[in-house]
């Protein structure tokens, strides 16, 4: 009651300073002070001084967006919305571009221009699709009338803009276009490189073949290859980060809630007459089929589920496998044409008779049998196979896809029972049978995927919040992961990177790195399957890398060279005293051919990869040698036994070809002029102080 008291009795007071406080807050507004503080946070970049507006960054943005769910459907997970939000900025960012340089060159389109566009012989497009009647004429008094109606004239505003705007963009890119030539040349040069093969025989050595220890690599050596390729330790800035993770799987509460939904269908499912509807109506994430399947091409848990007892209108689960929780109904059984068994085991891997081994097994086995410990157990502990990870499950499989004496021991057992030990090509086996089945049945899946709850996510991402707070009050990154349980990884990185080794793509976590100073941490960043939090220990400038740094990634690149002078000497000495067909012999080696080659081949046997080859088989007439040539794995010296030229150029195939080498041209120069606008222009990121 004193409180509200004190309230009564200064009620003026209080009414005066609100008073007061929204007579300030109007003058403020009224002088734009508010507007000028969030000036910069409305703005998603400047481009040379001139704003982008967030509306028109986001516009973009919600095109893409349609565009491609359109395309692809379904739903954009966090790294594909990143991606977009990429694409939405350089796009915004090239568009400003270009009107700056459209403003500089004076670019503009005349009311007589636009006049053209709508009532011409040819109108634009936009003009055809919005005007045009039932029979494709263009109904020009519709346009009359909406660009004298006051109340629709706006509408008309906006079309006229967007064909000013085409215009003149198609105006700047006829001038950056204009240079752009393809002469008959081009097209013929085009043409047999897509068209031209040949078949060739050829000797090839390659410099592996050289032993290590024929050639020596001094610190010379290595000094001199670091200054002649000093441009290939070049780096860019490069930073050390320490980062924390928290997956996007599903709890157990999750996983329980799922089970949960599921279980309240169970009655519904038992008692629909049409299944595959009762998937549709529950959302159910997968389709139905009637097709009737095996247990080898199910889940493991979901066919062990259902082999327990295979009978028709049986309701299972909820059975959790494969990423999904599973309510199953067998709609139906026949027999199989071949039966089925789930087994494991626990291998000691010998090609020869071992009784010691086989005693090992044995006590295995009474270990087992005595209930000290599980199978599972001992063959995590002692099995040779990669199923040992696994307890030793084998999952389920077919009769006979397993080696006989395996097969027979699995297939002559009942289920439960321990066999062995047994001895096949693979070394000794004991072999546990958990179950056994001989029957096809057609089910209807009602599952749902084991995806985090909202609730879950924003718990994991607020953990890496936490995070990233009280490291930035303590200034203990590493310590602050610790308290909250976190594991921290650490990792170098250059700028500029595609992917961050441990974490992959994230163009926010690329922009953060592209200005951090050392102790910065990063926002929390969403990834499809987690969430980062990435804190900078360390920064070194762009510059070279030192010698010691890449010694050791030299001295091989050295080794090689080495090695390549020694085989393309001894190819040369061999050359120029044999002919082709006797060179084989004098190097000790064979002839290889190779028919069908065009210009852009697959791996060369005894070459691999080797663009030198393709590039010197096209340089030579049919019938002729070349000299020795120094590929990248090898050296060879190549004969063309066969050139198959096209046929002559039809004037068609030249109109379709001149038409490709014109979009491929244009589509570079403007890609090439673009860059070159932003190498030189001034642009302010400003997408880090914009809510997200």
């Amino acid at each position: 009651m004193g409180a509200m008291n004190t309230l009564r009795q200064n009620t003026g007071v209080i009414l005066w300073i609100l008073v007061i406080s929204f007579g300030v807050i109007w003058t403020l507004q009224d002088s734009d002070v508010f507007s000028a503080m969030n000036r910069t946070s409305r703005n998603i970049a400047t481009v040379n001084g001139n704003a982008i507006q967030q509306q028109e960054y986001q516009q973009t943005l919600e095109q893409l967006r349609t565009r491609f769910q359109q395309q692809l459907g379904g739903d954009l997970n966090p790294q594909m919305q990143e991606r977009l939000r990429e694409q939405a900025y350089n796009r915004v960012i090239n568009q400003k571009l270009r009107e700056q340089e459209m403003d500089r060159l004076g670019i503009s389109v005349t009311d007589a221009e636009v006049e053209e566009m709508v009532f011409g012989e040819n109108p634009h497009p936009l003009i055809r699709q919005q005007f045009a009647d039932s029979t494709g004429q263009i109904n020009y008094q519709l346009i009359q009338n909406l660009a004298q109606d006051p109340q629709r004239k706006q509408q008309w505003l906006q079309i006229e803009q967007y064909l000013r705007r085409q215009r003149r963009q198609q105006k700047m890119n006829s001038l950056v276009q204009s240079t752009i030539q393809v002469s008959e040349e081009d097209i013929r040069d085009y043409y047999r490189r897509e068209n031209s093969s040949a078949s060739a025989q050829y000797v090839s050595l390659r410099y592996a073949q050289v032993p290590d220890d024929s050639i020596s690599v001094t610190e010379s050596d290595l000094r001199s290859y670091y200054q002649n390729n000093r441009e290939d330790f070049k780096r860019q800035k490069t930073l050390t980060l320490e980062y924390a993770t928290t997956t996007k799987e599903a709890t157990a509460e999750d996983s329980t809630a799922i089970a949960g939904d599921l279980s309240e269908l169970r009655s519904g499912f038992r008692t629909t007459e049409n299944d595959s509807l009762f998937l549709v109506n529950n959302a159910s994430d997968t389709d139905f089929s009637s097709e009737y399947q095996t247990p080898d091409q199910m889940n493991e848990r979901v066919a062990d589920s259902i082999y327990a007892e295979p009978e028709p209108g049986r309701i299972v689960g909820p059975v959790f496998g494969g990423g999904r929780a599973h309510l199953l109904k067998i709609r139906d059984a026949r027999p199989s044409d071949t039966e089925y068994a789930h087994a494991g085991h626990i291998l000691l891997k010998t090609d020869q008779q071992n009784p010691e081994m086989m005693g090992r097994l044995q006590a295995i086995r009474d270990t087992i049998e005595s209930g000290t410990a599980s199978f599972a157990a001992m063959a995590r502990q002692y099995s040779d196979d990669q199923s040992a990870s696994q307890g030793g499950d084998l999952g389920w499989f077919a009769q006979g896809s397993m080696v006989d004496a395996f097969n027979d021991a699995v297939f002559d057992a009942e289920p439960g029972s321990l066999i062995g030990p047994i001895r096949s090509e693979f070394g000794y086996h004991l072999i546990r049978l958990e179950a056994r089945a001989s029957q096809a049945v057609q089910i209807a899946d009602l599952s749902y995927n084991l995806s985090p709850s909202q609730s879950t996510l924003a718990d994991q991402e607020s953990t890496l919040g936490d995070l990233a707070y009280y490291a930035e009050e303590s200034g203990n990154f590493r310590e602050e992961a610790e308290r909250l349980t976190l594991s921290v990884q650490q990792v170098q990185v250059e700028t500029g990177q595609s992917a961050i080794p441990g974490i992959g793509q994230s163009p926010a976590l690329s922009r953060f790195m592209e200005t951090a100073s050392v102790g910065d941490i990063s926002e929390v960043v969403e990834m499809n399957d987690k969430f980062v939090v990435a804190h900078v220990t360390n920064v070194t400038p762009e510059g070279y890398r030192s010698f010691s740094e890449v010694k050791s990634q030299i001295r091989p690149q050295v080794a090689l060279q080495k090695k390549r002078e020694i085989v393309v000497q001894r190819m040369e000495r061999a050359l120029a005293q044999n002919d082709f067909e006797s060179l084989p012999e004098a190097l000790g080696t064979s002839i290889r051919s190779q028919s069908d080659l065009s210009f852009s081949p697959g791996p060369i046997p005894g070459l691999g990869r080797e663009p030198k080859f393709v590039g010197t088989i096209f340089g030579l007439d049919e019938g002729e040698t070349s000299g020795v040539v120094e590929g990248q794995n090898a050296a060879f010296v190549v004969q063309v036994t066969e050139m198959n030229t096209p046929p002559p150029l039809t004037a068609q195939k030249r109109q379709e070809i001149r038409q490709t080498l014109l979009k491929q041209r244009r589509k570079q120069i403007t890609a090439d002029w673009i860059a070159a606008l932003k190498e030189d222009a001034t642009i302010k990121d400003n997408r880090s102080a914009l809510p997200q």
